[in-house]
C-alpha cells in the first residue's frame, strides 16, 4: 500500500509523563464511562438487505468536567508545525473536504462519512463552545495523507476548517479513512478559540484524535478500494494502539449508517 505510515511517528504528546498520569487517573476514576466504551459494537441488518449491512456503535459516556485528552498531531498535520501550513490558504474553510482546493484538483474516493463534532466548554459547565473553530484531517482509503504522502503530496483533500455554531457543533463531509500499518483507524483534529485563530494557526486550545469503532470499520474495509485496511485492522486494537492504549472513553465516536448510505461519526469534544 502506498504511503504507509510507521506507528513510531505518531507517539508524541500522548506518551509524555503528565498526559499519561492524567489519563491513567481518568481510567481509574472514570470507570463507568470506560466500561461503556469497552462494551463493544452492535451490528444489525439493514431491513433484511444483507448486501448493505448497517452498523451502530456507541461511544462511552465521559466523567463530568473531563477534557478530551491532548494527543500528538502526528507527522502530517499541515498546520505549519511540520512543513506546509494549509490553514492560511484560501479555501481551507469548508465543510466538504472530499476534494482538493486551490490549484489541486484531486478527490478522495471511499465510503461516504459525515463527521460531527460538538465542542463543549468545560470551564462553563460543559455548555456549547460557540464561535470556536475545528481543523480536521485524516488519511484516505489507501492510508495516505495529502500534502505529504507519495501519490497524494500534490493534493490537499481530507483537510478543512469549520466554525462552531450556536450548539458548538461542526460537520464535515468526507470519506471513511483507511487503516494503515501500526495505527487504529482514527481522525485528527485541532480546536481553536476562533476562526481567525484557526486560519492563522495560532492559539490552539487542543489537539486530539477520534477513534473509529471496529464494527463499521470491518464493514467498510470489506468493500473495494480499501487495499490492506482489513489486514492492518486485524493486526492492531484500541488497547494496543500507541495513542489510544492508555484510555479512549472520551475519543471513541458513535458511528451509525451503512456502506450503501454512508456512515456518520459523532463525538463530543470537551475542552
Amino acid at each position: 500500500m502506498t504511503g504507509l505510515i510507521s506507528d513510531e511517528h505518531d507517539r508524541g504528546l500522548s506518551h509524555d509523563l503528565p498526559t499519561l498520569l492524567s489519563r491513567r487517573a481518568l481510567m481509574l476514576f472514570g470507570g463507568a464511562g470506560l466500561a461503556a466504551a469497552l462494551a463493544g459494537c452492535g451490528i444489525g441488518g439493514n431491513d433484511g438487505d444483507t448486501s448493505s449491512p448497517s452498523a451502530t456503535s456507541a461511544a462511552g459516556t465521559a466523567p463530568a468536567g473531563a477534557e478530551i485528552p491532548e494527543e500528538t498531531a502526528g507527522p502530517f498535520p499541515g498546520d505549519g508545525s511540520n512543513g506546509v501550513n494549509v490553514l492560511t490558504e484560501s479555501g481551507i474553510v469548508r465543510s466538504d473536504i472530499t476534494r482538493s482546493f486551490g490549484s489541486a484538483s484531486g478527490a478522495a474516493q471511499g465510503v461516504p462519512l459525515t463527521i460531527r463534532l460538538k465542542v463543549l466548554d468545560t470551564a462553563n459547565g460543559s455548555g456549547p463552545l460557540r464561535g470556536a473553530a475545528v481543523y480536521l484531517w485524516h488519511c484516505d482509503a489507501d492510508g495516505r495523507y495529502s500534502l505529504y504522502s507519495d501519490g497524494a503530496a500534490e493534493e490537499n483533500y481530507l483537510r478543512g476548517v469549520q466554525e462552531t455554531g450556536g450548539d458548538g457543533s461542526v460537520t464535515f463531509t468526507s470519506v471513511y479513512p483507511g487503516a494503515y500499518a501500526g495505527r487504529w483507524p482514527h481522525i485528527h483534529f485541532e480546536v481553536y478559540p476562533s476562526l481567525e485563530a484557526a486560519t492563522t494557526a495560532s492559539g490552539r486550545l487542543r489537539t486530539s484524535q477520534l477513534a473509529l469503532p471496529e464494527a463499521p470499520c470491518e464493514l467498510v474495509y470489506a468493500t473495494d478500494g480499501y487495499g490492506d485496511s482489513m489486514a492492518n485492522l486485524a493486526r492492531t486494537s484500541l488497547s494496543s494502539d500507541n495513542v489510544f492504549s492508555d484510555g479512549y472513553s472520551l475519543q471513541l465516536a458513535t458511528v451509525t449508517g451503512s456502506v450503501t448510505d454512508g456512515f456518520t461519526a459523532s463525538l463530543n469534544v470537551p475542552v
